[in-house]
């Protein structure tokens, strides 16, 4: 099975952390970093990951824009979100974009990740030192499990 996995990681890498993990343990991962490319195409692939941290609780605008102008329809979906505190409807933007694309989900993995945002930054940040390993190996399971 042909699987891409979307994604927009930026401040301190978090969800990035999880997906190199993932492409280490699947060779036929491909990782797709949106702010390099913007008009990939995503056709060929059985399944598609969208992964991000999140910003003000929803995934970055970069993947929501890029889900609505480029996720193909009935395509499996799955996400993988990191963010600071456990709260916020973290998918209802994304799954509004999704299905509307016909795409049937797969499943979610959602972890803590270091957090330094808005107030956070006055105070050291939140959820230091995540993701961790335990995370880490969270997210390679799974996606072993689709």
């Amino acid at each position: 099975m042909k699987t891409a996995i979307v994604y927009y990681s930026e401040h301190h890498g978090n969800t990035k952390k999880l997906l190199d993990a993932i492409a280490a343990s699947d060779e036929t991962v491909v990782l797709i970093d949106v702010t390099k490319e913007k008009d990939a195409d995503l056709s060929s692939f059985d399944r598609i990951g969208l992964a991000s941290g999140m910003y003000a609780s929803s995934f970055s605008k970069q993947i929501l824009n890029f889900a609505q102008n480029r996720l193909p329809e009935n395509k499996e979906v799955f996400y993988i979100y990191t963010h600071g505190a456990p709260v916020g409807g973290f998918l209802k933007n994304i799954r509004s974009i999704v299905k509307k694309k016909n795409c049937r989900e797969l499943g979610k993995y959602q972890c803590r990740g270091f957090d330094t945002v808005g107030p956070f930054k006055k105070i050291g940040g939140i959820s230091k030192g995540r993701p961790n390993e335990k995370d880490i190996a969270g997210a390679v399971e799974f996606y072993r499990s689709l």
